[in-house]
């Protein structure tokens, strides 16, 4: 299993530094084309919810704004809240900050202060503060094994603030790094709308680490990432990959320290312009320890829903370790609208060695998008356990996740 993972990692180098001086992050630059004409209504529609949604991290538009999709996975199809930034220092500099709740009453609030373009515009310094409710959180108990019927849910708060810093080396290579303080971490039964009746985690796997306390944490990071991604939020060319090592301080019971170790790489191949595009993704997150210490449940890795095996309920399996593949054909059936067919393997193992790919999903879907971002996605995707059918407003590989140099997820999202 080592030779094959360090296999895929050579590939995956070895793809991006032969695309990497192809670096384009203006969707606007290609003219893009569906197989059929796009009726006008439509095409004046996605304009109008590009204006308002449509923004790439290149340009963001100052003043008000309203806060999409930027919720875990598991919030509901839905989120949304106002949200305000403005560029000041002759565009060296950034304040923003948003609020949003999901329909299953998740909640978001953050803050943010950016200083940009230094250092000869390649490098970006900035501090975030995050604060999440995550009301109806999904869970199975850990490892590959855990059974359908022992679905249960939990609810996570938490707090987030974080110093951070990315380095452009070049245009296609950057260095990031991050350090903070993840606290207030609360677990309790589930709450809010929409219950579907699952048992209470608390009560189903009382055993389980990090479920009986959960103790503030020092985390910092570095990655590496190479990008010659066509654009960054609706790419059809080129490919993103990142390598990161992280490491969690427990701060009150000694107990509950680890580091964690991620690679992933996606590469997007247009087979007939940008209206037959293939996308393919690799994703590894590791785990370890020191003796004495365990990685609690909820930040261990997970596969599983909207992003990962989408055959499966969302965080469907967690364990110390995880390996994901994904493969995915996108036709654009009108120029923004794709049809899309994918195929999902992965598993996750106590043991990096132990890992496989056996447990695997295949379906279809649905994008709808503008020139610069996904307005709606839905996806219907098949497993041994059943059916399971998605509705997001976010991307398939969930791209931000590699663009992100803020802050930390809890619970580890997959």
């Amino acid at each position: 299993m080592r030779i094959v993972i360090a296999s895929l990692l050579c590939v995956f180098a070895v793809t991006a530094a032969g695309s990497a001086q192809t670096v384009s992050k203006d969707p606007a630059n290609e003219a893009q084309s569906g197989f059929f004409d796009e009726p006008g209504i439509l095409a004046k529609w996605v304009s109008l919810a590009d204006h308002y949604v449509g923004v790439t991290p290149l340009t963001p538009k100052n003043g008000f704004y309203p806060d999409f999709g930027n919720m875990i996975t598991g919030a509901g199809w839905i989120s949304a809240g106002p949200g305000y930034r403005q560029q000041f220092l002759d565009g060296h500099a950034l304040v923003d900050g948003s609020a949003a709740v999901s329909w299953r009453a998740y909640k978001m609030a953050q803050a943010r202060v950016q200083f940009m373009k230094l250092a000869g515009d390649r490098l970006t310094v900035g501090s975030e503060g995050r604060w999440q409710d995550s009301t109806q959180v999904e869970y199975f108990g850990i490892g590959a094994d855990s059974v359908k019927d022992s679905h249960s849910e939990y609810r996570l708060k938490n707090t987030d603030i974080v110093g951070y810093a990315s380095y452009n080396a070049t245009p296609w290579l950057a260095i990031g790094g991050t350090f903070g303080r993840l606290q207030n971490l609360s677990l309790s039964s589930s709450a809010g709308p929409f219950k579907r009746g699952y048992a209470d985690a608390l009560v189903t796997f009382p055993d389980d680490p990090g479920m009986a306390a959960q103790p503030n944490y020092l985390h910092g990071d570095v990655s590496v990432t190479a990008d010659s991604r066509d654009s960054a939020s609706r790419p059809t060319s080129g490919g993103v990959y990142r390598a990161s090592f992280a490491a969690y301080s427990d701060r009150d019971f000694g107990q509950y320290s680890f580091r964690s170790y991620e690679v992933q790489g996606v590469q997007f191949a247009p087979v007939i312009g940008h209206s037959w595009v293939l996308a393919l993704r690799g994703w590894g997150a590791f785990s370890d320890t020191s003796n004495g210490n365990v990685v609690p449940f909820y930040l261990a890795p997970s596969l599983g829903g909207t992003n990962t095996l989408r055959g499966y309920y969302n965080y469907r399996f967690h364990d110390r370790n995880m390996l994901l593949a994904s493969a995915e054909s996108r036709w654009a059936v009108l120029r923004d609208l794709d049809l899309a067919a994918f195929f999902d393997a992965g598993s996750v193992a106590p043991r990096p060695g132990d890992l496989t790919l056996h447990k695997t999903s295949y379906g279809g879907g649905l994008r709808l998008h503008s020139r610069t971002a996904t307005l709606v996605r839905a996806d219907i995707g098949h497993s041994h356990e059943g059916l399971q059918l998605f509705v997001s407003l976010t991307d398939s590989f969930r791209l931000k996740r590699l663009d992100r140099v803020t802050g930390t997820d809890a619970p580890f999202v997959p």
